[in-house]
Formats: C-alpha cells, sequence, structure tokens
C-alpha cells in the first residue's frame, strides 16, 4: 500500500530502463473509486511545454531497484501515445471517460471497470 502522495512525482521508466518522466498525479473515478489512470508527465522545462500521457494504472509496475515505476512499452509508443493539458484529464467530470476509454485503446489494454 501506499499513499497517492507518495507516488506524485515518481519517475517512469519504459522497458529499456530508460527514463521517459514521472507520475505527475493519479486521477480516480469518483463513482467507483477505482484509478482511472496515472498522469504521466514528460517534456517541457520547469513545467512549460510538459505533456501529460494518460497511462493505465495496470501498465505501471514499481521497481525497487529503479526507485520507479516500469512500463512495458519502449520509449516511442508513449511519445505517439494522446497527449493533453493536465487540466483537461478531468475538465467536465464525464469528459474524462472518453480519455480513459482512448487510453486503454492505445496501450491496448483490457478493460478494468
Amino acid at each position: 500500500a501506499i499513499l497517492a502522495s507518495k507516488v506524485k512525482g515518481t519517475t517512469v521508466y519504459d522497458q529499456s530502463g530508460e527514463k521517459i518522466g514521472h507520475v505527475e498525479d493519479l486521477v480516480l473515478d469518483k463513482q467507483s473509486d477505482k484509478i482511472m489512470f496515472a498522469a504521466l508527465g514528460a517534456g517541457g522545462v520547469l513545467g512549460v511545454g510538459e505533456k501529460f500521457f494518460p497511462v493505465p494504472w495496470s501498465m505501471l509496475d514499481y521497481s525497487k531497484d529503479k526507485g520507479g515505476y516500469v512500463v512495458p512499452v519502449a520509449q516511442d509508443v508513449i511519445s505517439k501515445a494522446p497527449t493533453y493539458r493536465l487540466e483537461d484529464l478531468t475538465k467536465n467530470d464525464g469528459d474524462f471517460g472518453k480519455i480513459r476509454e482512448s487510453s486503454y485503446n492505445y496501450f491496448n489494454i483490457k478493460r478494468d471497470w
């Protein structure tokens, strides 16, 4: 078990061990109380120009050796994934269902809702 506040800021690596970003935040479904996805922040300088990739939580595997999460895809797969502004990930409450659907489709992840 881990507090969400401890997850925020944790580095994320691709399958080859290259740093690809960090967990900016977790997006929760208020109806089911499940994690919808992790908002993976990447790129930009001091937060300017940063892109946010909604990555299904089930893709992130914590590595004690790295002290961060590893996703089972290459960096180029992540870089081609749909991106959003952070505020758009929760905008209008129901709109994020489309973002979750798009993310799960892109990464070909089995639905957990």
